[in-house]
């Protein structure tokens, strides 16, 4: 499976004036954006207004153009820099320019090198043929920006503070099956488990498994976690270090320690709360802005802006599903102790699998796809879709509202009184349907809505607001773990080629409730004793063969329930410039995971050059990364059906990579 692929664009360049501001002011040029749909979301603070002529005249006098300047735009607006306390995908894009993991993936999931001398193997003695422990070697050359040595003593205390249960860590779930993290020595760490563990990468790679330095959070392991001014202006080991935070932008300059040897930005934006249109026009239209992440547009949309483009999509495709989850538990009735969407209450219709049948038949997944998505989604009925050895080839999905009718007659519920909306015992079809505020996700509803309608059931559409949706605050009723509706949409799906830790989500032990402060990712209340033993058989399963069996179980136990509908496939498509060259997305890190790899295009270079294929980027973190590269040449990936966090897959609430 290939999960990558350039999408043709216009390739030249012609140079404009680029967003370049201090620390706490606005470009005119992005505050002309608010016309397009700039929005900041969240609480956080609002562009500051420019409200004489004089001083936009004079501002935008200031603005030139700056190849050195690399100007990265998101759609949330990042909270902390800590990744290990990160509240969405949008902390974890920010940090890990700053922070490193041991390894991470490239995009066929393969293992790469970043602070290890070597990827540990039986072979080389690296991991226990018993699957009991995995030694890694660390690289002898990193030091932390403040020039701090970075060493052993590092990983054990990042394992420390990720297992203590007064930090609250959100990536704790990865770490779960350590027994010991122990230094043997100051390049050496040998990981311990509880159990053989065929999932020893785990810990410790990718987004979820950044080094933190103990000499810095030292006095802030336990409840004041989120204290430490370092949350804000992290000291790491990777390419490039905080100069400034404030809400809504970050700015970094190089890390003067950093192995890699010269980059190339003397300084690095990153602005959160730009609204997907006004991001993708800055990038594909005005020459405002470099990088444009995870724009959540409807193709109509996305089209028009490509159309005779300044820059190019790199739409990378993953485990990403954008899916409904059906409530079986009833969100108006509450038990004694006021906690609604109970185990106690179930649903009056939805805890009914022939009802939940009904309504995945009656769901027009390739509607959605080609109206909303275009090229950069594909239909699925698939929970678990990479890498792609877990797909099963026994889950399909058919769109048959005469089969869905049929269902729910046979089931009882009929339209007894000729208003239009099926009913049984007094009780009618009528349900409410919330997900997050995004244009995209807003027509889904839509055409969800009308389809149901079609079948006799109605739908009332509620739309919340993003930070409150994806909240993990237990006082916020409105968020997809509390899951006070009848139906909810989201994006989701395994952030490492390992699903371990992302088919946890449907075990019983799992379901978030008031007892566990929501704070558990089962916002389905699926609760299955059959699934709960493949899940625990595949912990320690160390054939392979047989492990990919039990999660395809697992997958194929999901769809026979009806316990989550997933709707499409959907790729992490990022607006890029065409000035940009030297990024190599993978599904399984950040968008940023090998940002000292990238690099300006010399437009004054001659124009043979931009249609030569680039040579092969160097590891992120190399010793002498690749000074400059030449064009990338855009090419149309055609993939198999195979995602945040990305999602990365926050503990307490699933990892959402469209924001």
């Amino acid at each position: 499976m290939k999960y990558m692929g350039f999408l043709p664009l216009n390739s030249r360049y012609q140079l404009k004036s680029r967003l370049h501001r201090q620390p706490g002011r606005i470009a005119p040029a992005l505050l002309g954006l608010s016309l397009l749909g700039l929005t900041l979301l969240g609480s956080c603070s609002s562009p500051t207004p420019v409200t004489e002529a004089s001083t936009a005249n004079t501002e935008a006098e200031a603005i030139q153009s700056d190849p050195e300047i690399l100007q990265l735009l998101y759609s949330r607006i990042p909270i902390t820099l800590n990744p290990h306390l990160a509240t969405g995908i949008q902390d974890f894009e920010a940090a890990r320019i700053v922070y490193e993991p041991l390894a991470s993936y490239d995009e066929s999931g393969a293992l790469v090198p970043l602070l290890v001398a070597e990827i540990p193997s039986v072979d080389n003695g690296g991991v226990a043929e018993d699957g009991m422990s995995v030694t890694w070697k660390l690289r002898q050359d990193v030091t932390w920006a403040d020039g701090e040595p970075f060493t052993a003593a590092d990983v054990v205390f990042t394992h420390e503070f990720i297992a203590n249960p007064e930090v609250g860590a959100t990536t704790a779930q990865n770490y779960e099956a350590i027994e010991t993290v122990e230094a043997i020595d100051d390049y050496t760490v040998k990981i311990t488990f509880t159990q053989p563990n065929p999932a020893w990468q785990l810990p410790f790679t990718g987004q979820n498994g950044v080094i933190l330095p103990q000499h810095i959070f030292a006095d802030f392991n336990g409840a004041n976690a989120r204290e430490a001014a370092a949350n804000l202006a992290p000291v790491g080991t990777g390419p490039y270090q905080v100069t400034s935070y404030e809400p809504g932008q970050v700015s970094y300059e190089p890390n003067p320690n950093f192995r890699g040897g010269p980059l190339a930005f003397r300084q690095v934006v990153l602005r959160g709360g730009i609204a997907p249109y006004a991001a993708a026009r800055a990038v594909l239209k005005t020459d405002e802005a470099d990088f444009a992440h995870n724009l959540q547009i409807e193709a109509a949309a996305l089209e028009a802006l490509e159309a005779d483009s300044n820059g190019r999509l790199l739409i990378t495709f993953g485990s990403y599903v954008e899916r409904i989850m059906l409530n079986p538990t009833d969100p108006h009735q509450p038990t004694e102790s006021g906690e609604k969407s109970s185990l106690e209450n179930p649903h009056p219709f939805l805890s009914d699998r022939a009802v939940r049948v009904a309504i995945n038949y009656a769901i027009d997944r390739e509607g959605i796809a080609q109206d909303l998505y275009g090229d950069t989604a594909r239909p699925t009925a698939q929970l678990l879709i990479a890498p792609e050895a877990y797909a099963s080839d026994t889950i399909g999905y058919e769109y048959n509202l005469d089969r869905a009718a049929a269902l729910l007659e046979e089931a009882g519920w009929t339209d007894t009184d000729g208003n239009g909306i099926r009913d049984k015992d007094g009780i009618e079809m009528e349900m409410v349907f919330q997900t997050s505020i995004n244009p995209v996700r807003q027509k889904t509803q839509e055409i969800v809505q009308a389809n149901l309608a079609a079948l006799g059931i109605r739908v009332e559409i509620k739309r919340v607001r993003v930070d409150d949706f994806f909240s993990a605050d237990p006082a916020q009723t409105e968020s997809i773990n509390h899951f006070y509706a009848d139906m909810q949409e989201y994006n989701a799906g395994n952030d490492t080629p390992d699903p371990s830790t992302y088919m946890r989500w449907w075990t019983c032990d799992a379901i978030a409730s008031q007892v566990n402060q929501w704070q558990e990712p089962n916002n389905a209340r699926y609760c299955n004793e059959d699934y709960d033993a493949l899940w625990q058989a595949a912990q320690s399963e160390l054939d392979t063969d047989k492990r990919t069996a039990l999660f395809r179980q697992m997958d194929e136990l999901l769809a026979q329930d009806v316990a989550v509908i997933p709707l499409v496939n959907r790729a992490v498509t990022n607006g890029i410039s065409s000035t940009l060259t030297g990024l190599t997305p993978t599904p399984w890190d950040t968008s940023t995971w090998d940002i000292a790899n990238w690099r300006r295009v010399d437009t004054t270079a001659p124009s043979s050059e931009s249609s030569s294929t680039p040579a092969a980027a160097s590891t992120p973190g190399a010793s002498t990364p690749q000074v400059s590269t030449p064009a990338i040449t855009p090419e149309t990936t055609e993939s198999d059906s195979n995602e945040s966090d990305h999602s990365p897959a926050v503990d307490s609430t699933p990892t959402d990579a469209t924001e």
